[in-house]
């Protein structure tokens, strides 16, 4: 049986008796950076890796959720008290946003849109970074991701240039897919907070402090060059994609879900809604 995104939810509170919990502005903690062996051990893995699994279904339409959900799955091994304490927040959020969806609506502009950033070293237990970018077509978001880099980035700039690549690939299917459909867009532009990126991506020299991500500096550098894409930098304040890589604060973290286009079902148009 097919349920509806509020059904899901509340199921999803009915299972966890959370139902009447106290509800919270944000999923996350905007200070807390989770840590394998930091408490005592959860006393029912199977429990938390049943409620962990379950917020999956919901970042389809969810995209404020992929950090703090993504981070809570990289402990499905062995949690331990104050994972299942950052999930309990998680599900207190979703009380309060039930009925919060994904606005997609009719546009006359098809330009596409990507914003990339990664949280350097954040991962306090192997020092890996967490990347995210996300993408629009005109004002609408299509595509967005979150994960943790699997190689340790010895500074900002390398952290970053590798998420400007996947965006990258993820942009040049985008625009083979729209070639197929005969629909005409624009050059895509990627906007990252880090000079240092576009600055290597205009500079013709190999640094020596580059060469061991050169496979991503050729690719974003060739793809430049050939005007396939355009990438700007972009003032840290108006990174739209810092909710796809860190916990935020109540204020910041409202201002940036709108820019994703998650808003509650009683401001929707009733015209090209996504339907949750």
């Amino acid at each position: 049986m097919h349920l509806s995104q509020s059904q899901y939810i509340r199921e999803l509170l009915h299972k966890t008796t959370m139902v009447s919990s106290n509800l919270q502005p944000t999923p996350m903690i905007s200070t807390v950076r989770l840590q394998q062996n930091s408490s005592m051990a959860f006393h029912d893995p199977s429990l938390y890796r049943s409620v962990v699994g379950t917020p999956q279904y919901l970042l389809v339409t969810r995209p404020e959720l992929s950090y703090s959900v993504n981070k809570v799955a990289q402990f499905m091994h062995a949690p331990q008290n104050h994972h299942w304490q950052a999930v309990k927040r998680i599900l207190r959020y979703l009380a309060g946003t039930v009925h919060h969806g994904l606005l997609l609506h009719r546009t006359s502009t098809l330009n596409v849109l990507a914003f990339a950033d990664a949280d350097w070293a954040a991962d306090l237990d192997d020092r890996k970074s967490t990347t995210g970018f996300c993408v629009y077509l005109g004002s609408n978001l299509i595509a967005w991701s979150t994960h943790k880099q699997k190689c340790v980035s010895r500074s900002s700039t390398e952290a970053e240039y590798r998420v400007v690549a996947t965006v990258l690939a993820e942009l040049l299917w985008l625009q083979s897919l729209f070639h197929e459909l005969h629909i005409p867009t624009s050059i895509p532009r990627i906007y990252s907070d880090n000079l240092g990126v576009v600055l290597l991506s205009v500079n013709p020299v190999m640094h020596f402090k580059s060469k061991h991500f050169g496979l991503d500096l050729h690719f974003v550098r060739d793809n430049v060059q050939t005007k396939q894409v355009q990438l700007f930098h972009i003032p840290a304040r108006y990174q739209v994609v810092d909710l796809l890589t860190k916990p935020m604060s109540g204020a910041n973290f409202l201002w940036v879900r709108n820019k994703l286009k998650v808003v509650p079902a009683s401001t929707m148009s009733l015209r090209g809604v996504l339907s949750v």
